[in-house]
């Protein structure tokens, strides 16, 4: 399918989980994708997803090794989607989530989040839509943030916080942007299984643990990477060409009681 054909897309935290998702997904739809990660091995085993890509689909695809808490990194990102014409898509999905305990948050475990989730989101977008705006044909960012960013949660208040700030960023960058062609959504995820459903420890522990997960969720199962990424292929494409400023929560349903 070509829904996004000459498109070039930077996807941050590219080679795992719902980056790696996300990154595939848009390859399959045409976009030649630039994978922005710290590390080019996917956490879940397999080929590199620049490779997959390559050898999977009809895009191109390279790999780029960026930690988003170090703005040159980013911009080196941004800089090799200049070789497939320039970056048109920009999907900051790289983050971090633990769950912990308010009083025992220190500095530097706040900090951290805060730098990864929230900093990196923000320069990543900075500098796409700078690139955008020089080319001056539009574009679309895409920030993964999460149903905590809409709605909180006692057990990840940091977490919480970082994903709050990037639902208010979109929405800022829609608004400020939105006049030079360049839409800005966010999808908030549910329980997605490469997140929360753990790969790995404990299988009686885990498979409890989604026992009681999957209880709460209208279409009883988790969230699965390539589930966030029908979505972004969605943001991303002219399919959503009146679309900006949107939180598109992609839960299962888990919070439609809310």
């Amino acid at each position: 399918m070509t829904l996004l054909a000459g498109n070039a897309a930077v996807v941050t935290g590219g080679s795992s989980g719902i980056g790696r998702g996300i990154s595939m997904a848009l390859a399959e739809h045409g976009a030649d994708v630039v994978v922005a990660d710290v590390r080019e091995d996917p956490k879940e085993g397999g080929r590199p997803t620049h490779e997959a890509i390559a050898e999977d689909t009809d895009a191109a695809a390279t790999f780029v090794e960026c930690d988003v808490t170090r703005l040159e990194d980013l911009e080196a990102a941004v800089e090799a989607a200049e070789a497939y014409g320039g970056v048109s898509i920009m999907v900051n999905n790289a983050g971090i989530w633990h769950g912990e305990d308010f009083l025992q948050v220190t500095e530097d475990d706040y900090q951290r989040m805060m730098d990864i989730n929230l900093k990196g989101a923000y320069f990543g977008a900075q500098a796409a839509i700078n690139r955008m705006v020089e080319r001056g044909d539009g574009g679309s960012v895409i920030n993964i943030s999460s149903i905590a960013g809409l709605f909180g949660n006692g057990g990840w208040p940091t977490y919480a916080a970082s994903k709050g700030g990037l639902t208010m960023l979109t929405y800022s960058l829609a608004h400020g942007f939105g006049g030079q062609g360049i839409r800005v959504n966010a999808i908030h995820p549910g329980g997605i299984q490469t997140m929360i459903g753990g790969e790995g420890g404990d299988p009686e522990a885990a498979a409890q643990q989604e026992q009681q997960f999957t209880a709460m969720v209208p279409l009883g199962r988790y969230g699965q990477p390539e589930d966030i990424a029908g979505a972004a292929v969605f943001l991303a494409s002219d399919l959503a060409a009146y679309v900006t400023g949107e939180s598109l929560v992609v839960d299962g349903g888990w919070t439609s009681w809310r």
